[in-house]
């Protein structure tokens, strides 16, 4: 089995980021779901706001902020489609002023 996965973080105006991961975590309507390598297909609908991180393969934490959109998890690795997306440091920034 793969011990990493290829993910893919895309909002409606650009790719956000692109590579490997050793895991991604993202909160669903369901709740939250931790994708590792190897993990079955499913489609999820993200929580309206929500968080999504990405465990990268050199051992640091991507978080992102995103609201709406979808998670699709295929063999080929993960693919989040958000309505908005930024990352959780200009996220806070921007909440500070």
């Amino acid at each position: 089995m793969a011990k990493t996965l290829n993910v893919e973080l895309v909002a409606v105006e650009e790719k956000v980021w692109s590579g490997t991961a050793t895991m991604l975590i993202a909160r669903t309507t369901e709740g939250e779901l931790g994708v590792l390598p190897g993990h079955a297909p499913l489609l999820g609908q993200l929580a309206d706001p929500g968080i999504v991180r990405i465990k990268v393969a050199e051992g640091q934490e991507l978080a992102y902020q995103v609201n709406g959109g979808f998670l699709s998890v295929t063999g080929d690795g993960a693919t989040v489609l958000a309505e908005s997306c930024e990352p959780m440091e200009a996220a806070a920034a921007a909440a500070r002023h």
